[in-house]
């Protein structure tokens, strides 16, 4: 007699679809947070406190948080949201949060917490800055937490993101964003409360893929940038970039040959291609990976160190509309006022400039950022004197932090102190001099001697370096060669030889009183 364990067909099929069922249910079942919400992290302090993340549909989950608890039930898609009352500083607390399963989160501080985003000097470490021995030994800085967005961007917006939080000590800072930690290390030793700082940047990038697409699409005054990403799309070609990259490489290896030969630098690798749609740049990209997992979560406020690549991509005018589009579109998107923000304005960089008329894409986008500074609760720490003509990140970014914190400090917590370096204001032309009139003016001070920096130029548009007088909180700007002014500019280069400041050391901001292109 023949005997088998084999189940009949139909019942096996039946009991796999059992067992499946079974699996997913048990998995869709288990709570889940971002992971913003993890061990070591900061909430921010007065302020409510939004809770989501993802459950069984149907399942009633509770969170609580120092004595506070608040229920919910996740959606027929599974998510779910509370949001908990203000919390002062105080204590370490611990996060729990139930449903089917229990999540509980240890050592949760109670502070200020700052979203810190843009570009490569951003995104630089401290392990990069100046003085970095130092710095780390001086780092026992434990209320001061990092989160470090290490998700790549996404062609659609995510709702998670990989990261997680570190406790700031000499073995953990050297990875820590250098502007964010600066700012941050000032901001924590001033008000002495804990400091959470959110790190989402990246390298090379552009502020159009840091903002979401829904702003973008439909404004007339930024076409001009769409549709060059457009095109791109239209005329890519995978086989045709893959031989071109090809190309590209072989010529690159013989590069790299010779380099050694001659023991010179060799040159950087081509990039492999890349459909446009799919790009890092693409307008949206960085937005929908880096920082749509990051709504709704509690913020004091923001800081941006982002700017070069617009200025090298030929349209450094259309920042002052981008810039201003970029804060409201994550303001209205958190949800929680109009938050502050605050931004680095470029610092000098290239070859000192020696020609008075010479065009700059950098000034221009400088000016861009002054006039961006009409959008509501906003700030900008100025750091004409603080690049390095060489070197695209410059390394002092511990003067970086320390000016972004004194205009926070100012303006955002009310201490006493100076927020911002001379500004311009008005100006008045009389005779054969131009006198102008400066915001943050305290002190006005040339470092080293004479004021340098200051431009001047009559109806025929042709520019020359001018004599500069403080009178007070203005400067009166002339030259002999010029008898009927029209305009002046200061610092009105990418490396401008500049020296006008405040009694606070801060610097004064690049400006122009013409509109010639």
């Amino acid at each position: 007699m023949r005997t088998t364990c084999a189940l009949p067909l139909r019942r096996f099929a039946g009991l796999c679809l059992a067992l499946a069922s079974l699996a997913t249910t048990t998995l869709r079942a288990e709570v889940k947070l971002p992971s913003l919400f993890a061990d070591h992290m900061v909430l921010q302090q007065d302020k409510a406190l939004p809770v989501w993340g993802w459950a069984s549909p149907g399942e009633n989950v509770t969170v609580t948080l120092g004595g506070q608890s608040k229920s919910t039930t996740a959606g027929a898609d599974g998510k779910w949201s509370v949001k908990l009352e203000p919390v002062k500083t105080g204590a370490p607390l611990t996060l729990t949060v139930k449903g089917n399963n229990s999540i509980t989160i240890n050592d949760v501080l109670v502070g200020e917490v700052w979203l810190c985003s843009g570009q490569s000097n951003m995104a630089m470490t401290v392990n990069r800055a100046k003085d970095y021995e130092q710095e780390q030994a001086a780092a026992k800085f434990p209320l001061i937490r990092m989160f470090i967005v290490s998700s790549a961007h996404a062609v659609t917006p995510q709702a998670e993101c990989a990261g997680k939080w570190v406790v700031c000590a000499p073995d953990t800072v050297g990875t820590f964003s250098a502007t964010a930690y600066f700012f941050g290390r000032e901001v924590h030793q001033k008000l002495g409360v804990p400091v959470g700082l959110i790190n989402s940047s990246v390298g090379g990038t552009a502020i159009e893929a840091w903002t979401s697409i829904d702003v973008q699409k439909n404004r007339a005054d930024i076409r001009p940038i769409l549709e060059r990403w457009e095109k791109a799309q239209v005329e890519y070609v995978p086989a045709t970039a893959e031989e071109q990259y090809q190309t590209a490489l072989a010529r690159h290896k013989e590069a790299v040959a010779k380099a050694k030969v001659a023991k010179t630098k060799a040159p950087r690798a081509p990039q492999k291609p890349v459909e446009p749609r799919t790009d890092r740049n693409h307008p949206s990209n960085l937005y929908n990976g880096k920082i749509a997992p990051l709504i709704p979560y509690a913020l004091r406020g923001a800081i941006w160190y982002q700017g070069e690549n617009n200025a090298a991509r030929g349209f450094p005018d259309l920042y002052r509309i981008q810039l201003p589009l970029l804060i409201k579109d994550w303001r209205d998107r958190w949800g929680q006022g109009d938050f502050p923000f605050a931004w680095v304005q470029l610092p000098n960089y290239r070859r000192r400039a020696t020609d008075p008329g010479a065009p700059s894409d950098w000034a221009v986008l400088r000016e861009s950022m002054v006039v961006s500074l009409k959008t509501p609760n906003t700030g900008m720490a100025i750091t004409i004197d603080i690049g390095e003509e060489g070197d695209i990140h410059p390394k002092n970014k511990q003067d970086v932090g320390r000016r972004l914190a004194m205009w926070a400090l100012s303006k955002v917590y009310g201490r006493p102190g100076e927020s911002c370096g001379p500004l311009y204001k008005s100006h008045q032309i009389k005779g054969d001099k131009v006198t102008v009139t400066f915001d943050h003016a305290d002190g006005l001070t040339a470092k080293g001697g004479d004021v340098k920096g200051f431009a001047i130029a009559g109806a025929d548009k042709k520019w020359h370096w001018a004599q500069a007088k403080i009178n007070g909180s203005k400067v009166i700007v002339s030259s002999p060669d010029v008898k009927a002014p029209v305009a002046i500019r200061y610092a009105w280069a990418d490396n401008p030889d500049c020296n006008l400041y405040n009694a606070a050391g801060l610097p004064a901001s690049t400006f122009r009183t013409d509109d010639w292109k």
